[in-house]
């Protein structure tokens, strides 16, 4: 296994992850209307979520003997807060963190185990949390 290619799929990851609390507690706070309130529980537990996910890359990183880097400076805002502007960037988000754990999971299959289970589980959320966001937006 190449340690330093597998921190750096990490590192991507984790950056995502932050990215992805910062985003979805912004989320949460920019919505409007009728839907206000599930629209609200929803993006604040999926900034939790993103929590979660970012300390256990981390995790992994720090036991690979890596750093795991503040690069928050990278998010962008659109300034678009309709609520299907939210989901489409929402959407977009979420396809690059489930593309990110499948390049990791590429590098560490039949490498580690515990590496190889850790991506299936996370593309498993993060497929689960993206298809969820498809249906929100079937009217």
């Amino acid at each position: 296994m190449n340690k330093d290619k597998v921190i750096e799929l990490l590192t991507n990851i984790f950056d995502l992850e932050l990215n992805g609390i910062i985003r979805y507690t912004h989320y949460s706070l920019m919505i409007f209307g009728p839907n206000r309130i599930p629209l609200v529980e929803f993006y604040r537990s999926m900034a939790k979520e993103s929590l979660t996910h970012a300390e256990l890359a981390g995790e992994h990183i720090t036991g690979l003997g890596g750093h795991p880097p503040l690069n928050t400076e990278k998010i962008q805002e659109t300034f678009k807060h309709d609520i299907k502007d939210i989901i489409n960037e929402s959407i977009a988000h979420e396809k690059k963190a489930i593309d990110a754990y499948y390049a990791l999971l590429k590098e560490v299959e039949n490498k580690s185990i515990a590496l190889e289970e850790y991506c299936r589980t996370m593309i498993c959320a993060e497929e689960q949390d993206y298809n969820e966001m498809i249906k929100m937006l079937n009217e």
